[in-house]
């Protein structure tokens, strides 16, 4: 129970690492008192340009990937009975850190990067189809928030029709876990939700047209 304990905790803390403020601190700008105030690439993207962006993109994700492949591939095996839950317990600590970062008083991003590299972590497929889908509704629209809502939801049916071809191996809970996530972060896109039924929404594709 303590190697369990203590896995979720480092799990949590790896997740909760706020690169997108760290990022934007080397270039001398407070992340959160601009543009969306989101610590997340999008918002880092916008403020620093592309390259801050994608490389907030990558650190998000891979502390999603890597704490979750640790907690499956060297902690669950050593982890007695309690190793078939680690994986699931591993998966929502670690992008909970993200999103309820403590060391910015539980306020952080929107789980997107360091939920889709948790989940590479578990069923890699299924994050690839929503990769798919992110890049064709956001060339269509030019949305991110959009996309990354299409794409949240995309995973779990991804992976249950994937598990029925017999494509993948993943469990009924894993799953229930992945249409949790995914309706977490779709809840964490609600002030997007709001402004994309105003029309109010910033879109890359007008941006590109405007300028």
């Amino acid at each position: 129970m303590t190697a369990f304990l203590t896995t979720l905790l480092l799990c949590y803390l790896c997740g909760s690492i706020p690169f997108g403020l760290i990022l934007a601190k080397i270039n001398g700008v407070d992340i959160r008192k601009v543009g969306s105030g989101n610590i997340g690439a999008t918002n880092v993207m916008r403020t620093l340009g592309k390259k801050w962006g994608y490389s907030c993109f990558l650190l998000d994700f891979l502390k999603g990937l890597i704490p979750v492949l640790l907690a499956k591939h060297y902690a669950a095996p050593q982890a007695g009975d309690l190793g078939q839950y680690m994986v699931i317990a591993a998966l929502p600590a670690t992008i909970s850190g993200h999103i309820f970062c403590i060391w910015l008083k539980f306020k952080g991003g929107k789980g997107v990067a360091t939920g889709a590299g948790a989940i590479m972590a578990v069923c890699p497929p299924a994050v690839f189809a929503a990769l798919i889908a992110w890049i064709i509704i956001f060339k269509k629209t030019g949305y991110v928030s959009l996309a990354s809502i299409i794409a949240a939801i995309v995973i779990p049916f991804a992976a249950w029709l994937m598990k029925l071809q017999g494509w993948v191996n993943i469990n009924g809970p894993q799953l229930i876990l992945l249409a949790i996530i995914g309706t977490l972060v779709t809840v964490m896109h609600r002030s997007n939700i709001q402004r994309l039924l105003n029309g109010t929404e910033n879109s890359f594709k007008k941006k590109k047209e405007n300028s």
